[in-house]
């Protein structure tokens, strides 16, 4: 075997430990298929043949063949099948993944296999897919760059999605979600007449009254529209007692909280008996509530931010995508995403200056708690190791409600304006991970608004060596102008950047944000010779569709995982997808910026550019211009 086609294995072998697969090389450790292999040749005499790796992930079959050529990579006949001479099958790495494939499910019980054509290296490849079914039927798959798809946690998903073309149990929940979020702001319009800004305190503040159910101190039956006491105050004396049992302090921090919820004490409308609904608007919000959302919040360990998106929701059926209120809520897979990115570590501190509805937050604590070692250290990761502040009195009591919701033990959250907080006072909190997403557009109104500033006051407020993660549109980081290139200049003089990664322009879908993701090791001066990296990840695999807005599709996770891959350099990329360089504060931080085309032309692009060129000279002769292309002209 050549010494190319070996380190292609080997590399094929180490996609495969990242993604927790473990197939055997050259054979198969499962008796069935190394029965199956033992007449497999590819030159069809019916002796001994091996794939480079084989074996099977719950009921599936999964055969690789790789090459070291990329040029190898499939071959098809005149028809354009997929040709199976013995040759083709020697020679091209699809041609003999499907040959073994097949060959093993028409001489083993297995029904379905699919198989991988792999060729060139680490930094340029085809990573394609196929799936068979018996012995007739095969279909090619998109390509992928990583096998994390195909693992014992993800390939059912795959199959359903990819394959099948269906929707996963998931994608049927978010459905249903948006679908309950539309029917709730209908109940809350009409029955009501809330404001924006109140509807989701009602929410937030009938879900904390529900978590009091369990302790006997309210139900759904005693709300029966007394006048004497309201449904409304039933619920505030509810909601008292669970910000009492949660702890919430100091005492200013809970009359913040309680004076947010009054309005559902001090609204008539809420209060009243509706003719319709034969009992008041509030006792009809608590049972929509308890069926369709509260019991999800409370006992599904997702880091879904099921009240920001009811809150997302709610926005955009009121006709705006509430930036009016200072919201651009960011998406689950973001919030999950910063995670990974930095490598959080059940002993981190993470703190969220602009938390919004908690999202960062909740992310966080699971994605921690996911890795503690015992009791105690979840117990410490609720109660100490998670703090925000939010601006808006509103959204902080929606965060303050969230994470309650979530078990978080105490809400570290304080209702207060991030710039004008001392930033030597917020290191005492001992934050070792920064996470925002500051607002956008406000340096338009203030300079000292702009994303820019948020960034440099967080990377102060943080410990030495920390990190700090952040989703900023693009055009913070091209400094727009002389005191937004200062600052630039200012935090590469105190800390470090570590890249930008250019995100899908649908991330923020309906707001019209251009947005990527920053990141930053705070309190440690930016060295000259400092390699940063600047990736395009403007393919993320999530699209937007009809009614639903952005989804995953079955190429996110796939995607996810090559980013994760190289962002912490276990593999090389083109410099179409990551550029490595030194920085400049006068640079724009952006992969456009410092991007160029390192790939080589194949032979027929250059067969094109040279037809292209004689095609233009001819018509240029024709047309009587035949001088442009005398050799003496430049001297014309």
């Amino acid at each position: 075997m050549a010494k190319k086609e070996v380190n292609t294995d080997l590399w094929v072998n180490d996609l495969l430990k990242d993604a927790d697969i473990l197939l055997t090389a050259q054979g198969s450790n499962i008796k069935e298929i190394d029965e199956a292999l033992k007449t497999a040749s590819k030159n069809g005499k019916g002796n001994v043949g091996f794939p480079e790796y084989c074996g099977v992930v719950k009921d599936f079959l999964i055969v690789i063949e790789d090459k070291a050529n990329i040029d190898k990579q499939e071959k098809y006949d005149e028809k354009g099948i997929l040709d199976l001479s013995p040759k083709s099958v020697q020679d091209y790495a699809l041609n003999g993944a499907y040959f073994y494939a097949k060959h093993i499910l028409e001489n083993t019980n297995y029904k379905k296999a699919i198989a991988f054509g792999i060729s060139g290296d680490e930094k340029r490849h085809i990573i394609q897919p196929i799936f068979l079914e018996g012995r007739e039927y095969f279909t090619k798959l998109p390509q992928v760059e990583s096998f994390i798809s195909f693992n014992n946690e993800n390939i059912d998903e795959y199959y359903v999605r990819q394959i099948l073309k269906e929707d996963t149990d998931e994608e049927k929940t978010t459905q249903e979600l948006l679908k309950d979020a539309q029917e709730l702001h209908e109940y809350l319009r009409n029955y009501g007449n809330l404001r924006d800004q109140e509807k989701p305190l009602v929410v937030s503040g009938i879900l904390l009254a529900l978590r009091e159910m369990e302790y006997g101190n309210f139900s759904i039956d005693s709300l029966t529209g007394d006048d004497t006491k309201t449904d409304g105050k039933k619920i505030m004396e509810a909601i008292e007692s669970n910000l009492r049992r949660s702890r919430v302090s100091p005492e200013t921090k809970k009359d913040k909280l309680i004076t947010q919820f009054k309005i559902i004490e001090d609204t008539p409308k809420l209060n009243e008996k509706d003719d319709y609904l034969g009992k008041t608007p509030l006792k009809h919000y608590t049972e929509f509530l308890y069926n369709k959302l509260y019991r999800s919040i409370r006992y599904n360990n997702s880091s879904e931010d099921y009240l920001g998106r009811f809150y997302g929701e709610f926005m955009s059926y009121s006709g705006g995508d509430g930036q009016s209120l200072g919201i651009v809520l960011t998406p689950k897979h973001i919030c999950d995403l910063f995670a990974e990115l930095i490598n959080l570590k059940p002993d981190d501190v993470v703190f969220d200056p602009c938390c919004g509805t908690g999202g960062f937050l909740i992310s966080a604590m699971h994605n921690m708690i996911k890795k503690a070692q015992n009791d105690e250290q979840i117990k410490n990761i609720r109660a100490n190791q998670l703090h925000g502040i939010e601006l808006q009195p509103y959204m902080f009591t929606i965060a303050t409600t969230n994470m309650i919701l979530r078990g978080d033990g105490k809400s570290n959250l304080i209702c207060d304006d991030f710039l004008k907080k001392d930033s030597n006072e917020l290191q005492l909190k001992g934050a070792t991970v920064g996470m925002m997403n500051p607002p956008y557009s406000m340096g338009k109104v203030s300079p000292e608004l702009c994303e820019l500033n948020f960034i440099e006051h967080l990377l102060d407020s943080l410990t030495k060596g920390s990190k700090c993660i952040v989703i900023v549109p693009q055009s913070s980081m091209t400094g727009k102008n002389t005191y937004e290139k200062t600052i630039k200049q200012n935090i590469l003089k105190h800390h470090t950047l570590e890249g930008v990664i250019i995100l899908n322009i649908n991330t923020f879908y309906g707001v019209g944000t251009n947005p990527c993701i920053a990141i930053f090791t705070a309190n440690e001066s930016h060295p000259k010779s400092k390699i940063c990296k600047f990736i395009d990840f403007s393919d993320d695999g999530y699209e937007v569709r009809k009614h639903i807005g952005l989804v995953e599709t079955e190429s996110a996770k796939d995607k996810k995982q090559h980013l994760l891959d190289v962002w912490h350099g276990k593999i090389e990329a083109q410099n179409k997808f990551c550029v490595k360089t030194t920085v400049e504060y006068e640079d724009e931080w952006l992969h456009s910026f410092y991007y160029f085309n390192d790939e080589i032309p194949k032979q027929e692009e250059f067969e094109k550019v040279v037809a292209d060129y004689l095609t233009f000279e001819f018509n240029m002769v024709t047309h009587g211009k035949e001088k442009l292309f005398r050799k003496d002209n430049a001297n014309e």
